[in-house]
């Protein structure tokens, strides 16, 4: 994904909010870019899913497993939450 100063963000505004709420680069992009879109209307937030936190270590182990993430068997509960906010 292209840095923030690209002309690739459409709605600035928007973007620099999600990241200040720690949402990653990508996705505040795609989001800022999508709002920014007339014939779109995306939410900031996604579905009704339980924070991470609330999550197991073996459910958040499965999660990781589905996005094939790296090193998840090595990783604490926290560094999982942290890889699956990415």
């Amino acid at each position: 994904m292209a840095s923030k100063s690209s002309s690739s963000i459409k709605n600035e505004d928007t973007y620099d909010a999600l990241r200040d709420k720690g949402y990653s680069k990508e996705k505040s992009a795609r989001i800022a870019n999508a709002q920014a879109n007339d014939s779109q209307s995306p939410s900031v937030k996604g579905g009704k899913a339980s924070p991470y936190e609330s999550w197991t270590k073996e459910e958040l182990y499965e999660r990781a497993q589905e996005l094939e993430i790296d090193g998840r068997s090595r990783m604490s509960k926290s560094e999982l939450i942290e890889a699956l906010r990415g």
